[in-house]
């Protein structure tokens, strides 16, 4: 997924507390359900870099100067321009593209069967 062009803002944004617990009914709901996604998001976007940034690995084991390339260097500037992923997770939560549910009212609901 190209997170660039999400429409997450890259600065800390001041919520309404109750747009984001209107969906769950419960504020605390809403942070879990928003720092599991942020959790995924950012090892999403780890693994990626990771295996931008494999291409450029050397494997010498000498203690001459790490030369960094260009394309290296463009790539990491990218990354760091990313918005953070509590921002992209709470922008997802609040566009209603994250699905989620929960076990234990699974559970309640078989139970009153």
């Amino acid at each position: 997924m190209d997170y660039k062009k999400s429409k997450a803002p890259t600065n800390t944004v001041t919520r309404n507390i109750m747009d984001l617990c209107q969906e769950t009914g419960n504020i605390y709901e809403s942070v879990v359900i928003i720092s599991k996604r942020a959790n995924q998001i950012s090892a999403e976007i780890k693994q990626d870099l990771s295996k931008k940034l494999a291409e450029f690995a050397s494997y010498n084991d000498s203690l001459e100067e790490v030369f960094e390339n260009r394309e290296q260097i463009e790539i990491s500037r990218y990354y760091e321009k990313l918005p953070k992923s509590t921002l992209l997770a709470t922008q997802e939560f609040i566009d209603e593209n994250i699905y989620f549910r929960d076990p234990s009212k699974d559970k309640q609901t078989e139970n009153n069967r």
